[in-house]
C-alpha cells in the first residue's frame, strides 16, 4: 500500500468514525427520566442531594454501546440544548458519564430549576429524547450553627 493510499484510508476511517459518533440512539417510547428527590416545589438547604430516576431503560457509563441504555445529564437553571448533538458540559449541564444516579450540589440561596436528559454512549440525547419534567426548588439559607 502506498503512502497516498494509507493516508486516504486513515482519512476515510476518521470521517466515518466522526459521522457515526453523531448518530442518535433510539429509546423505547415508554422510557422516562425523572427526579426522585427533591420534589418539585420543595424548599431545601444547600448542599442539595439530587436523586435521578429512569424507567424503561438502563443506566450505563458513557462509551457503553448497549441498546436501551444511557447516562444522566443534569441541567441547572438552564433550558434544553439541541437534542441531536452531543450535550456540552458546563456548570449548568453536568455529565454523569460514570453511570451515577445521584449527586450533591452546592447551590446559592434562591429559586433554581433542575432537569434530567439521558445521553447515549456519545452524550447525545436519544430519539425520542428521554427528558424529565423541569422541577423548581427553593434553596433557603443555611441553618445557623448553635453552640
Amino acid at each position: 500500500m502506498t503512502f497516498r493510499n494509507t493516508l486516504i484510508s486513515i482519512l476515510l476511517f476518521s470521517v466515518s468514525t466522526l459521522a457515526g459518533a453523531t448518530e442518535q440512539s433510539t429509546s423505547p417510547e415508554q422510557a422516562a427520566a425523572y427526579i426522585i428527590s427533591p420534589a418539585d416545589g420543595a424548599t431545601v438547604t444547600s448542599p442539595v442531594v439530587v436523586v435521578f430516576g429512569l424507567k424503561g431503560m438502563g443506566v450505563a457509563p458513557a462509551g457503553t454501546d448497549k441498546a436501551n441504555t444511557g447516562h444522566h445529564h443534569l441541567l441547572i437553571d438552564a433550558d434544553l440544548p439541541a437534542m441531536d448533538q452531543p450535550l456540552p458540559a458546563s456548570a449548568k449541564l453536568i455529565h454523569f458519564g460514570g453511570g451515577q444516579t445521584e449527586t450533591t450540589l452546592e447551590l446559592e440561596p434562591g429559586t433554581h430549576t433542575l432537569q434530567l436528559v439521558l445521553g447515549d454512549k456519545n452524550h447525545i440525547p436519544h430519539n425520542p429524547p428521554v427528558v424529565s419534567e423541569k422541577i423548581t426548588i427553593t434553596v433557603g439559607p443555611a441553618a445557623p450553627i448553635l453552640n
